[in-house]
């Protein structure tokens, strides 16, 4: 994989996790979408870590 292709992935799993936090809030807030809002905060984690990962190599 190429390093400008790792980033870019990088900046997809990164806006995942951004996601996955707003659907905790919708979540917080009464309505849980699919997965519950501590669910989605641990969706968020594995995102960003990942995310995170691919950006340092």
């Amino acid at each position: 994989m190429a390093k400008k292709d790792m980033r870019m992935f990088s900046q997809v799993l990164m806006g995942g996790a951004v996601v996955a936090v707003a659907l905790a809030g919708v979540g917080y807030l009464g309505t849980d979408i699919w997965l519950a809002s501590t669910q989605w905060l641990l969706v968020a984690a594995v995102l960003s870590l990942f995310g995170l990962y691919l950006k340092t190599s």
